[in-house]
């Protein structure tokens, strides 16, 4: 298949390109770089540095290069930044997700699998939390992820475009080479600052809230590895392809970890103590986020 992936030279989007070059497929990387990197591209894979925005460009490669799905990972998606500055959310998550879905309209690409989130859930009424349960995101970015999943269906329903909407949970880990992995600027993701702080690049680690109805008083988070999500990527992608309706998963280990969790086990594993800080909540964040991934 000849499979286009935005935001396919960022962190998980890098990874799925591993996977579907490992499987065969002919594989197309658009990214604008504001924040992925040229060199997780992996090599022998076409990158066209372009921006979703741009619907004539983004349909003309569609449209040249044959392409027959689209795998979606260029959005914004960091919680905190979501609500500090929520223009850039609407702009690059929705407006960019617009775009794209009307050059896909307008190229007759048949399948898409969207990169969403389990933030359309917000605080859930149980644990563990399945793809039947209320939409109430408490913050921006998991508005405009769910948001697009309404565009997604209304996609659907209109001009048959078959999607399948993949809600992650928290992704952790890099590929097992190593030559790959998380590198966000700034970086936000709790497992990778708890390294860098073992490793003496940062002073301290901040834990966001201690008050949190849970055991401990920090967050609870499912967390997923990369790679088994690259590989779900795959998996759906031959879902669509074998006749499969649009519909949506999550994505999660259907385990929880508190926040004191990680660091605890990042002591131990690394033999490193190191400064751990408490901080207020931040605005947003649900207290405990597990997965139902039977479906």
């Amino acid at each position: 298949m000849h499979i286009l992936v935005t935001g396919g030279a960022g962190y998980i989007g890098s990874h799925t390109v591993r996977a579907l070059v490992a499987q065969g497929h002919t594989v197309l990387v658009l990214d604008n770089l504001s924040r992925g990197h040229r060199q997780a591209v992996p090599a022998g894979v076409t990158l066209i540095t372009e921006d979703i925005h741009h619907i004539d460009t983004v349909r003309n490669i569609m449209e040249m290069n044959k392409i027959e799905a689209v795998v979606h990972f260029a959005a914004h998606s960091q919680v905190g930044e979501s609500m500090d500055n929520p223009t850039i959310y609407y702009d690059n998550n929705i407006v960019g997700s617009y775009c794209l879905l009307e050059a896909v309209r307008q190229a007759g690409v048949k399948y898409f699998v969207f990169s969403s989130t389990a933030a359309v859930y917000g605080e859930p009424e149980s644990i563990p939390i399945t793809e039947d349960m209320p939409y109430k995101p408490t913050n921006v970015y998991g508005q405009t992820k769910l948001m697009i999943e309404h565009m997604l269906d209304q996609f659907s329903r209109a001009y048959g475009l078959r999607y399948a909407a993949l809600r992650y949970f928290n992704a952790a880990g890099a590929d097992h080479d190593g030559t790959i992995g998380e590198d966000h600027m700034p970086e936000s993701h709790l497992i990778p600052l708890v390294l860098q702080t073992a490793l003496g690049q940062r002073s301290s680690i901040k834990i966001f809230g201690t008050d949190y109805p849970t055991e401990d008083g920090t967050c609870i988070r499912d967390y997923i590895h990369v790679t088994d999500l690259a590989n779900a990527h795959c998996r759906v992608l031959d879902y669509l392809s074998m006749g499969g309706i649009s519909q949506y998963f999550n994505l999660g280990s259907q385990q929880g970890f508190s926040v004191r969790q990680i660091i605890d086990a990042a002591k131990k594993i690394t033999g490193r103590d190191f400064t751990v800080e408490e901080a207020p909540r931040r605005a947003g964040d649900p207290a405990v986020l597990v997965a139902g991934s039977q479906k």
